[in-house]
């Protein structure tokens, strides 16, 4: 095998897939990466073997004389790259030894490669269903969502991202049984009615290469009782869906809530990251006294004699109410809505507060809500 490539897009591509590979000892070959030459297209392959991911990517010259698969050190590859100016980079293997030789100006470089039939095989996608979205709304989809799941590791199914896709629309949750998002979109269907949970780790990876797109670009999703596989311009990638059952997430959502807050969305947020630095660093409570036309938002820390306080102008439909909240939780939330102005709506200090993006867009396909739990005031 020999090919050459130019460096920089090389480098964009195993960075791409850099994200799944794990040190796993137990298992050396998933550290490295899987290519594979055919004529002019080299296929690059990584995974920890829960998830795949695959990129295709055009050399300049390439010649199939021996081997058209090896495994390389994905480390020593990529901190080799990573480091090159914009040159071509020559790439030869030996088929007895699978030693790698690399040439990149005036540069050498050797290493050891690996058998690559003793890499994992890929996962097939039999019986699969399928649908098509853009690339805009999945990455919209994981990004306002995957921050809420949980880092439980003895609750895998929270751990995750709950997607429901029928003939109306798409619904995608996560939660930590703190705080939850619920993403909704009007313009994804399915035929048939079918839910499943999708990993945190690998969809918040593609969620990366997405927005690396200047423009939407087609997305295939295809999925069975395993694994879903997603396909996009030259990548593909593979992972195998969370088992259980998903709590039941409309349950925890407070139905009745009569004390409506609406406030700007950046005075409030800027506000939270001041007050926040004066809370307590275990609890990172800050209080929000609201009245009719005035938010106060204060924090304290009586162990080193730290307070904060900030007014704010506000609309507020309700009984007088202080409620006390996770600032970073709240932080994270408003982090994650884009309109100008947020609707928060409470029922009682000690229930959930739910916030929803304030917008004049008619027949908008996007419906979110977020769900914050609250933090007992002391007095």
């Amino acid at each position: 095998m020999k090919f050459i490539i130019n460096s920089l897009l090389f480098s964009k591509q195993i960075q791409s897939l850099s994200g799944v590979l794990t040190n796993n000892n137990t298992v050396p070959i998933i550290n490295c990466f899987h290519f594979h030459l055919d004529e002019g297209l080299l296929t690059i392959r990584a995974t920890d073997l829960e998830t795949t991911l695959v990129s295709k990517v055009e050399v300049e010259t390439g010649r199939m004389e021996g081997l058209s698969d090896i495994a390389v050190p994905s480390k020593l590859l990529l901190d080799i790259v990573k480091s090159m100016d914009d040159v071509p980079m020559t790439f030869s293997v030996e088929d007895s030894t699978f030693g790698i030789s690399i040439s990149s100006g005036e540069g050498k470089y050797n290493l050891a490669g690996r058998n690559p039939e003793t890499f994992p095989a890929m996962p097939e996608a039999r019986e699969t269903s399928s649908i098509t979205l853009t690339s805009g709304a999945l990455a919209n989809a994981i990004g306002k969502t995957a921050f809420a799941a949980s880092t439980d590791e003895m609750r895998p199914q929270m751990g995750g991202i709950y997607c429901s896709i029928d003939a109306d629309d798409a619904t995608f949750v996560a939660t930590d049984a703190h705080k939850l998002v619920r993403y909704r979109r009007t313009d994804i269907h399915s035929d048939v009615a079918v839910n499943f949970i999708l990993p945190r780790k690998p969809v918040t990876m593609m969620r990366n290469i997405l927005a690396t797109r200047k423009e939407d670009v087609e997305v295939k999703l295809e999925y069975n009782n395993t694994n879903a596989f997603f396909t996009f311009d030259n990548f593909y990638i593979i992972c195998r869906l969370v088992d259980g059952k998903y709590p039941n997430y409309d349950a925890a959502i407070p139905k009745e809530n009569p004390n409506k807050l609406t406030v700007d969305r950046a005075s409030f947020l800027n506000t939270l990251r001041r007050v926040g630095l004066f809370a307590n660093q275990a609890s990172h409570q800050v209080r929000l006294s609201i009245m009719e036309r005035e938010l106060v938002v204060s924090a304290e820390d009586e162990m080193f004699s730290n307070n904060a306080q900030e007014k704010l102008p506000c609309q507020y439909e309700g009984e007088p109410m202080k409620i006390g909240f996770n600032a970073k939780f709240l932080i994270e939330m408003v982090s994650n809505i884009e309109t100008e102005q947020i609707l928060i709506e409470m029922s009682h200090p000690s229930r959930a507060g739910i916030i929803f993006p304030v917008t004049e867009e008619e027949n908008s396909p996007e419906d979110i809500l977020m769900l914050v739990m609250p933090v007992m005031l002391a007095n």
